[in-house]
């Protein structure tokens, strides 16, 4: 008897009917590849609207009675903090509702879920307005991302990945990477166009919102781009041959539980700087320098420019070298520019816009090939799950409390000790990589 008789309605069926109608019209990987960058820059766009507005408006609007805008701004960053925790929690839901009700259902409640807490905030009053409620609903609205955002893995990536040539694998693999920067481009040129033409009350009172709003449309297209593509024969395929299916979490633990965490700490250096060179030197900018919060976001998104080129660059290099390869030699030089970096930082308005570029371009090789560097270990029946839970965990790690810790070290203990932050990151990541390549020799 099927799950689907004692649990109700369920997608399932109208996505195998949907497949039958598109049998002959196979999906090619170009449309695959737009699919994917569409949800994942959906994603981090949400996110992004968020962190943005951690530095310039909830310090103001929501944390008011701080002693000072250092304080404040270290509340809103925990607040931030709080999406990475519900991830998880939001992945392991809705892999049972996967398994019960089929792809197309959990998606649709994922990502209308992503979309209607990023759009609520929208609607946030201030702590003058409403108190401490006004904290509670940012919270809510925050744990509300993050819980949706674990719903949105939709295996769109593994789809394109296992399309992939054998000699193209590291270029395909970059593909999903995009969306981030596309993502964070956005979202500063939205927040740098009512920074650079507002004054900063109407800016506060209701410029601000307007990214949020937006937040709900990108994720409606986001949700039939990627329904689309569930709907297609080739992805039918895998999911009945357990390439794409959801195993329960028990299960998936049991057999996968040491690849899991050596796979979330292969990526740590590039996830512990994704949010170094985005949200922390906003932040630091905003608090003591001395360059217009306007003209720094231009300089972030010619970064994320920077960023898109070196990840597509990451593709062709691990194409020679070797995804594991391709890290170790990232990782390295995050490392390296854990040294160069604050001082960067502490070098004026020229030095802090380096940082921000040269920062995007080593984020952008490191970033590229970060994602599912150990899935090849996950078993078929399990590497959709696995690969789920992998990414949680090395997000919750590695970049959920970075801009956190960040700043509450840079501002006791000085600049430097970002950087000894972000090397600790490097160190895991070559750790992990050597660890994971002797389990691999001593199966082999």
């Amino acid at each position: 008897m099927s799950s689907t008789t004692h649990f109700g309605p369920s997608s399932s069926t109208l996505e195998r009917d949907a497949r039958r109608i598109h049998d002959d019209k196979p999906v090619s990987p170009g449309s695959i590849a737009i699919g994917v960058i569409i949800g994942r820059m959906s994603e981090f766009f949400d996110f992004f609207v968020f962190g943005l507005a951690s530095v310039l408006v909830f310090p103001k609007l929501v944390f008011p009675f701080a002693p000072d805008a250092l304080t404040a701004t270290l509340y809103s960053f925990a607040i931030f903090s709080l999406a990475f925790i519900a991830r998880p929690v939001g992945s392991i839901v809705f892999m049972t509702i996967d398994r019960w009700y089929g792809r197309g259902t959990k998606l649709t409640i994922a990502l209308f879920l992503l979309g209607g807490s990023t759009a609520s905030i929208a609607f946030l009053p201030g702590y003058d307005v409403i108190g401490v409620w006004s904290i509670y609903l940012l919270a809510l609205f925050r744990l509300g991302q993050g819980f949706a955002l674990g719903g949105a893995w939709d295996g769109l990536a593994s789809l394109l990945a296992l399309n992939a040539p054998q000699n193209r694998r590291g270029w395909y693999a970059m593909i999903p990477q995009l969306g981030a920067p596309i993502g964070f481009a956005l979202a500063s040129t939205l927040f740098g166009y009512f920074v650079a033409n507002l004054s900063s009350e109407d800016f506060l009172s209701w410029g601000w919102r307007y990214p949020f709003f937006v937040a709900f449309a990108i994720n409606v297209v986001a949700l039939f781009a990627r329904l689309r593509l569930v709907m297609t024969k080739e992805f039918g395929t895998l999911l009945e041959q357990n390439e794409l299916s959801a195993a329960p979490i028990p299960d998936v633990l049991r057999v996968h539980g040491g690849d899991i965490l050596i796979g979330a700490f292969v990526p740590l250096a590039s996830f512990a700087m994704f949010h170094l060179v985005t949200i922390f030197p906003l932040g630091w900018m905003n608090l003591f320098g001395d360059q217009p919060i306007g003209t720094f976001l231009v300089v972030q998104v010619i970064g994320a420019a920077v960023g898109i080129l070196g990840i597509i660059l990451s593709g062709l290099l691990a194409d020679r070298i070797g995804r594991r390869g391709q890290l170790a030699v990232c990782a390295i030089i995050i490392a390296i520019f854990s040294f160069i970096g604050p001082m960067l930082l502490a070098g004026g308005n020229a030095g802090q816009d380096a940082f921000v570029i040269i920062g995007f371009g080593v984020l952008g090789l490191s970033f590229g090939q970060a994602a599912g560097s150990v899935s090849s270990r996950f078993g078929r029946a399990y590497r959709y799950t696995g690969a789920a839970l992998t990414s949680d965990l090395s997000w919750l790690i590695g970049a959920g409390f970075a801009p956190l810790v960040a700043l509450s070290l840079s501002s006791s203990f000085g600049l430097p000790f970002v950087g000894y932050y972000l090397l600790s990151g490097a160190v895991c990541t070559l750790l992990a990589l050597a660890f994971s390549e002797r389990l691999k020799a001593r199966d082999a």
